[in-house]
């Protein structure tokens, strides 16, 4: 039986790295709930059901997404490239065009997602939301197995400190 009491805690601003990795995570849960929402449209057509769950990822990319690429933009890709290493910078290039890719992929499918979520379409094109959640898939992959594992090497307890802090004021968290 699974104990309540007993589940380890969510990564908090102290451990940044592994806070965005578990940022990773939610944003392939909310991929998963895109094409989900492709299929149910589909299926069902536009319903109640249909426009919370694109309410739900226009409210998730439009803050937490946005709030991670600054986490890494901001905060995290300059201390690496600082460090010097050539592995990193050429991580965080291509991190960097990764990112202009998917904010162009969330243009794109963003109105489609307001026009479901305001009952104003019943279709939303899957090759658009398909090149969305590919686009972060491809990312997610590079960036959990590569750049994150080579930053826990590269960054020191301060540099962590000062990430997580960064990362805490952005989402006005103050302690």
């Amino acid at each position: 039986m699974n104990d309540p009491f007993n589940t380890p805690a969510a990564p908090g601003f102290d451990d940044p790295l592994e806070m965005l990795q578990a940022c990773h995570g939610r944003i392939t849960a909310q991929c998963d709930t895109l094409q989900r929402l492709v299929a149910h449209l589909q299926m069902q057509g536009n319903d109640e059901q249909a426009g919370q769950a694109a309410r739900a990822i226009l409210r998730y990319f439009d803050t937490v997404g946005q709030y991670h690429h600054q986490d890494e933009e901001q905060d995290l890709f300059p201390v690496l490239l600082a460090s010097g290493n050539s592995e990193a910078a050429a991580y965080v290039a291509k991190l960097l065009a990764e990112h202009k890719v998917m904010d162009a992929a969330w243009s794109a499918l963003r109105p489609l997602l307001i026009a479901i979520a305001d009952d104003s379409a019943n279709t939303l094109d899957a090759d658009i939301a398909a090149h969305f959640t590919d686009s972060y898939a491809r990312h997610i992959v590079f960036e959990n197995g590569r750049l994150l594992p080579l930053a826990t090497k590269l960054l020191n307890a301060e540099q962590l400190q000062v990430l997580g802090r960064c990362m805490a004021t952005r989402r006005g968290v103050t302690n």
